[in-house]
């Protein structure tokens, strides 16, 4: 009796504490499981364009009124010219740009000699090299475009016949429109942000060192940002990239996932051009519109508000080998406890079937009253 009573109780001991091994596993890896929602959360948070951004403040510059530029579709700051700007007519001009200060005074007319189709954007690299993206193709009908560099003059004035050299490049899932080059301010590495109407554009890199013979294929890097894009810059840091819209401004956090950190409206004219401002700092930017007279305005960059933006330490990540280690003990102790307890109960069932225990303890009883010896049981055959 006393033996069967020894085993049930350990049985029951032992399943009392696996169960509690049960609740300790769950609660320790509850917590990281919310903290890992939680920071999904906020990393998707930080991937969503703001619902409605806010209206930025602009300060008008100057105005373009040279008959020369009727449809000024890009801006770049020079690097080798302080209060100089590169920019360049949309589709249906000649290959040709034009510095500007920031007065809106045409300072000089670079021409060269290039069959081109529609020039949507223009860039200047840290060497002082003016890009000149032919990258328009609003039917997405076209089997290359071209980027055509050529070097900031020695002299501000007007020349022609500049030397210039021509690369041809080709998307990997077929043809696009866009309207955005980007060159990354420590490598002169080449980015195109292709242009949805409808959807979702496409971020492509160049080859690091593209070359002139031939056509080199672009490597599709990540969706683009929502939007409509027109233009964009990266900011002297490195890390940010401010895209233009038609009505507005996105920063981006550049890197292997880009992502959108702010967003504000710009209202203006259809917006085409974005461009650092004349500081070089990288807190304004100058924004321009399209067609005859068009104005330039500077404004702030736009920033993440206070709080919004994502820290490093809410970035999901793995469970650490400290982590993973005591969650796998806890685990392991848990089975052993309720293996142990299983093994106990078959042998009280085994050892004592109910029929046979009540008959014990009733001939113990009588062997008691009795004064004779208490019998001893056997196991069946």
């Amino acid at each position: 009796m006393r033996l069967r009573t020894a085993l049930a109780l350990t049985a029951a001991t032992l399943f009392s504490l696996s169960g509690t091994a049960i609740q300790a596993g769950a609660a320790t890896r509850a917590p990281q499981s919310a903290a890992g929602s939680a920071a999904a959360s906020a990393q998707t948070a930080a991937l969503l364009p703001a619902a409605d951004p806010t209206p930025v403040a602009k300060k008008k510059l100057f105005t373009i009124r040279d008959e020369r530029l009727q449809e000024s579709s890009g801006l770049a700051k020079s690097q080798k010219y302080e209060g100089i700007y590169w920019t360049m007519n949309d589709s249906g001009d000649t290959a040709r740009v034009f510095a500007i200060d920031t007065t809106g005074k045409v300072k000089a007319e670079l021409r060269f000699k290039a069959e081109v189709r529609d020039v949507e954007a223009i860039a200047v690299d840290r060497d002082g090299t003016i890009y000149i993206a032919d990258i328009g193709d609003n039917k997405a009908n076209r089997d290359q475009i071209e980027i055509y560099t050529i070097p900031e003059p020695d002299a501000l004035e007007d020349a022609e016949n500049v030397r210039y050299h021509r690369y041809d490049f080709e998307y990997p899932d077929g043809a696009h429109d866009a309207e955005t080059l980007l060159v990354e301010p420590g490598t002169n590495q080449l980015y195109i942000v292709t242009k949805a109407e409808k959807g979702v554009g496409g971020i492509y890199a160049a080859p690091p060192d593209p070359s002139r013979q031939g056509t080199n294929e672009l490597t599709k890097l990540a969706p683009a940002p929502t939007g409509t894009f027109t233009d964009g810059t990266f900011l002297p840091d490195g890390q940010r990239v401010v895209l233009r819209t038609y009505t507005g401004l996105a920063t981006v956090r550049w890197g292997e996932k880009p992502n959108v950190i702010a967003r504000a409206t710009v209202s203006a004219d259809q917006g085409e051009s974005v461009a650092v401002g004349p500081s070089g700092s990288g807190d304004t930017v100058l924004v321009g519109s399209e067609g005859s007279n068009s104005a330039v305005y500077q404004v702030a960059v736009p920033a993440p508000k206070s709080g919004a933006q994502p820290s490093a330490s809410t970035t999901p990540k793995a469970s650490t080998a400290d982590d993973s280690g005591d969650t796998s003990k806890s685990h392991n102790l848990r089975w052993i406890l309720i293996g142990a307890a299983v093994f106990a109960f078959i042998i009280t069932i085994i050892t004592f079937p109910p029929g046979r225990r009540e008959r014990l303890d009733r001939m113990a009883e009588n062997a008691r009253l009795t004064g004779q010896s208490p019998p001893t049981p056997h196991r069946r055959p």
